[in-house]
C-alpha cells in the first residue's frame, strides 16, 4: 500500500484563499437552507394549539438519533417560485432524506405544513418523484408524514396537476415490488393528497387532526352545496371505524410516530438483506477538511483532482489506471469505508485518449461489479482541428456508451465545472446516477458564460459581415455582457439545484462521510431480496 503524497502546502496563500472562499459558499448554503426552518418555526404556536408536533419534531422523533440522516433535494425550488436570491425559500415545502427507523434504512418524506400549510410548489412534484425513484432503486421502505393543503390553487398549471399522478403511480409500484409504504395522517390530506394514504400499505391516523378526503369542506360546498366537517368527511377515527382506510389509530403525533417505528421493526426488513461482513479500513492520511483549501472556487483555476481523491479514500491510497495516457482524465481503483470502487475525475477537458481510457475503465468496473464514482470538473470534450481528426466524436461516444450502459451503482459529484458533453460523459443528471450531489462552487451547463458570449460575438460579427454592415461595437459589448450574466446565473449550483438537477448541495468536507453512506445504501440494495406482488395494494 502506498498512500498518495500530497503536494499541497497548507501554509500557502492560495490554500488560505481557496479555503476562505469555499467556506463562504458553505455559509451561504447554510443560510439559505435555514430559511425554510425559520419560516416553518413561526407556525409553532399553531402546532402547539392543535396539540401537534412540528414537522421537524416529527422527523427527529421518527429517525434513530444515533444514526446518520442524509437530506435529499435540500435546495429544490430555490429561485424557481421566487427569483430573489435574498428571499427565495428552498425545499419545496417538503423535508426528505434517507435515515434509519428502528435500525432500518428508510426513505422519509415529511410535509412541512409550517410553510403555506404544506402546499406544493412548482418543484415539489419533482422532489416527490425523485424520492420515490430513489426508494425504488435502493429498495427503501417509504414513510410519508402527511399534512398538506395539496396543490396551491393560486399557482395552478395543468402540467403541474398532470404530473402529480406520478406520486400515486410511484407508491403503487413500490408496493407491487414488495417495498413497504407507510403514511401517517398528522393533518389534512385532501383531493389528490387523499390518495397518498389510499395507495400506502399501512396507514396510521391521528385522532382529531388526521384527515383524508377527496373533497374538503370548502370544495364539497362549492361542488355540491353539502356542508360537513373534517371528521365526517375523512377524520382518522371515521376511517379507522367505517372505511378501514386507517389500520392504526393514534391519540397524538408522538403515539403515531411510535406506532410507525413499531411497524418498521415488526417487518423484520433487515432479515431480507445479507449482512455485510465487517471490514477494517483507515481514514485518509491527507486531512479531509483540507478539501476546502485544495479546490479553488473559480472553475477556470486548475487543480489536481488526485489531491481531492486522496482526502476522501481509505488511507489516501489508490491505484492510478493508465496515468500517462489521456492524462487529463484520472481513473483510480480504491476503497471508501472498505467498499471497493472506481473513481473518475478530471484535470481538464476530456480528450480522445482520456475518453478511451475512461470507457475501458468503466467496462472493467462493470465486469467486476464495482461501483463508480464521478468527480466532475471539466469544461467538456476537447475541441479543435487536431482533436476532431483524432476522433473526439468517436471516442467520446465510447465513454458515453459506457456510462449509459454499465450496470453498477453510479454516484456523481459536481465539484467544479461540468459543461457540455463533458457533463454527459461524467454521468450527469440525464444519465440517471443512483445519487448526484453538488459542491457549492459547482457550475453546470452547455458552456461557461464567457465562452457562450464569445461564441455569440463571433456569430454577430459574421452576420453583420454577410449583410455588408459594420458591427456596432457598443451594442455588441452590451449583448456580450448580458449573455455572460445570463449564462452564469443559470449555471451556478444554487440555481441548478433549485431546479432539481441534483439531489442537493453539500459541504465538500462532508463528501467522504456522505459517500460512505451512499455506498452502503447501494450495497444493501444489491443484496436485498424482495417479495414482489403481481398487483399493488390490497385494501378492503
Amino acid at each position: 500500500m502506498a498512500s498518495y503524497k500530497t503536494k499541497i502546502n497548507i501554509e500557502n496563500d492560495n490554500f488560505e484563499k481557496n479555503k476562505s472562499e469555499m467556506i463562504s459558499l458553505v455559509e451561504k448554503l447554510d443560510e439559505i437552507k435555514g430559511r425554510a426552518e425559520k419560516i416553518s418555526e413561526r407556525r409553532r404556536p399553531r402546532f402547539i394549539e392543535r396539540g401537534q408536533l412540528t414537522p421537524r419534531e416529527r422527523l427527529s422523533s421518527l429517525i434513530d438519533s444515533d444514526m446518520p440522516f442524509i437530506e435529499l433535494y435540500n435546495m429544490i425550488s430555490y429561485l424557481v417560485d421566487d427569483d430573489n436570491r435574498g428571499t427565495s425559500i428552498p425545499g419545496g415545502s417538503i423535508i426528505a432524506g434517507i435515515g434509519f427507523v428502528s435500525g432500518v434504512r428508510c426513505l422519509i418524506f415529511v410535509d412541512d405544513s409550517g410553510i403555506n400549510a404544506g402546499a406544493l410548489t412548482a418543484k415539489s412534484i419533482d422532489k416527490a418523484l425523485g424520492c420515490l425513484d430513489i426508494s425504488m432503486k435502493q429498495k427503501l421502505p417509504f414513510i410519508h408524514l402527511v399534512e398538506s393543503a395539496g396543490i396551491n390553487l393560486m399557482n395552478y398549471t395543468v402540467e403541474f396537476w398532470a404530473r402529480t399522478g406520478g406520486m400515486f403511480n410511484g407508491l403503487a409500484k413500490l408496493s407491487a415490488a414488495g417495498i413497504p409504504t407507510i403514511a401517517v395522517l398528522h393533518g389534512l390530506s385532501t383531493a389528490g393528497g387523499a390518495y397518498q394514504p389510499g395507495m400506502s400499505d399501512y396507514v396510521v391516523g391521528v385522532k382529531k387532526n388526521g384527515m383524508a378526503a377527496l373533497a374538503g369542506p370548502a370544495l364539497l360546498k362549492a361542488a355540491t352545496g353539502q356542508i360537513a366537517d373534517n371528521e365526517e368527511l375523512g377524520g382518522s377515527e371515521m376511517h379507522a371505524r367505517v372505511t378501514g382506510l386507517v389500520e392504526y389509530l393514534a391519540d397524538d403525533d408522538s403515539e403515531a410516530i411510535n406506532i410507525t417505528r413499531d411497524i418498521i421493526e415488526k417487518l423484520d426488513w433487515n432479515s431480507k438483506c445479507k449482512k455485510r461482513e465487517e471490514v477494517s479500513y483507515s481514514n485518509p492520511i491527507n486531512d479531509t477538511n483540507e478539501i476546502a483549501g485544495v479546490v479553488p472556487v473559480d472553475y477556470r483555476t486548475p487543480y489536481e483532482v488526485r489531491e481531492v481523491i486522496s482526502r476522501i479514500v481509505d488511507a489516501s491510497d489508490f491505484i492510478d489506471f493508465k496515468p500517462m495516457y489521456g492524462i487529463s482524465t484520472v481513473c483510480v481503483q480504491t476503497k471508501i469505508y472498505g467498499h471497493s470502487c472506481g473513481i473518475i475525475g478530471n484535470n481538464g477537458p476530456i480528450d480522445p485518449n482520456g475518453a478511451t481510457k475512461a470507457a475501458q475503465f468503466i467496462q472493467l468496473c462493470g465486469q467486476s461489479k464495482i461501483p463508480l464514482i464521478f468527480f466532475s470538473n471539466t469544461t467538456g470534450f476537447m475541441v479543435g482541428k487536431q482533436s476532431e481528426q483524432l476522433g473526439m466524436i468517436k471516442h467520446g461516444a465510447k465513454m458515453i456508451q459506457a456510462v449509459s450502459n454499465v450496470d453498477v451503482p453510479k454516484i456523481t459529484f459536481y465539484i467544479g465545472a461540468s459543461f457540455g458533453a463533458g457533463n454527459y460523459a461524467m454521468c450527469g443528471y440525464a444519465y440517471e446516477p443512483d445519487f448526484l450531489f453538488s459542491w457549492p462552487n459547482a457550475v453546470t451547463g452547455v458552456m461557461g458564460g464567457e465562452q457562450a458570449a464569445k461564441t455569440m460575438e463571433q456569430v454577430m460579427i459574421a452576420s453583420a459581415k454577410r449583410k455588408g454592415l459594420k458591427s456596432d461595437e457598443n451594442k455588441m459589448n452590451k449583448q456580450v455582457e448580458e449573455i455572460t450574466d445570463y449564462y452564469n446565473s443559470q449555471s451556478d449550483a444554487f440555481c441548478t439545484s433549485g431546479r432539481g438537477l441534483d439531489n442537493g448541495i453539500i459541504d465538500p468536507r462532508e463528501t467522504r462521510k456522505i459517500l460512505g453512506f451512499l455506498l452502503e445504501t447501494c450495497w444493501e440494495s444489491n443484496h436485498r431480496k424482495l417479495s414482489p406482488n403481481t398487483f399493488g395494494i390490497a385494501r378492503l
